[in-house]
């Protein structure tokens, strides 16, 4: 692989000596063939900033050590804190809008017909902000009192998964969510931050999961699945077997929501288009 790689006596502003090609490569294997994720040259910068934190931790010197470490005995348990370290979370409630009003619809349709279980599941979490804005949705639905619902939350990360878990927001985050949503949602944590309350985490199930396993361990079937701002990070191959496995998990004519930056043209898969970034199950 030819690479714009600096020498390894370059400094890389972290205090240690800048990545070589050869370690770079080394970590980009490892996160492209455990986690898909694919690592391009013009992340070198993110990657020495995000390893940085871990050689400081461990108290290595260099990322030649990091790597070798890596590959040694405690290498498995530490793959698990560098895609921690390394993946981009990005989040905030009521991300995307426009999809949240389409499955508040689409449930109301199905509570109109007499359904009355539900499942979703929110296919990279991150710290939780769109499993909980489902939630909160859920909840003003005309109708879905008494009815069986549950949302099953993933990420790849445990770090996130933890924060998910806790729900504690600052109030910034917090005061940014419609006043119709926010109301019973949350409660007070000490003046700057606020916690989700426990009656809304009470249907959210947060587990690790990562979307390069396939098939996926997953029991049931769900009728909206939603796996947004994720799938930019992979290669095509992996995202045509999260589809595919999407497809396997959807109950007859869920919905597979992605993010807006996202589509499936060019991925072979039974699905047909509802409207930008929401796809409905083809049922054949």
């Amino acid at each position: 692989m030819t690479t714009m790689m600096a020498s390894p006596t370059t400094m890389s502003g972290t205090g240690y000596e800048a990545i070589g090609a050869k370690e770079f490569a080394t970590i980009q294997k490892l996160m492209h063939d455990h986690a898909g994720i694919v690592l391009k040259e013009t992340k070198q910068a993110l990657v020495e900033a995000r390893v940085n934190s871990r050689l400081r931790l461990l108290a290595l010197s260099s990322y030649t050590e990091y790597v070798q470490y890596l590959e040694g005995a405690k290498g498995e348990d530490e793959l698990v804190h560098l895609i921690d370290a390394i993946t981009t979370n990005v989040t905030h409630f009521f991300r995307e809008p426009d999809h949240i009003d389409c499955l508040q619809q689409e449930v109301a349709g199905w509570l109109e017909a007499g359904k009355r279980k539900f499942r979703f599941w929110s296919a990279g979490c991150s710290t939780g902000e769109e499993p909980y804005s489902l939630a909160m949705m859920l909840r003003q639905v005309q109708g879905i009192e008494g009815a069986d619902v549950r949302i099953l939350a993933t990420d790849v990360s445990t770090r996130v998964l933890k924060k998910a878990m806790a729900g504690r927001y600052r109030l910034s985050k917090v005061e940014a969510v419609p006043e119709q949503y926010r109301r019973g949602a949350f409660s007070p944590d000490g003046g700057t931050h606020a916690v989700i309350t426990d009656a809304l985490k009470r249907n959210i199930l947060f587990r690790r999961l990562n979307l390069n396993a396939t098939p996926y361990p997953i029991e049931g079937m769900f009728d909206a699945i939603f796996c947004r701002n994720v799938m930019i990070y992979f290669d095509r191959e992996l995202r045509a077997r999260i589809i595919n496995e999407a497809h396997r998990l959807l109950n007859p004519n869920g919905l597979l929501v992605v993010g807006h930056a996202e589509t499936l043209l060019g991925v072979d898969s039974k699905f047909g288009f509802l409207q930008p970034s929401v796809y409905r199950k083809v049922n054949a």
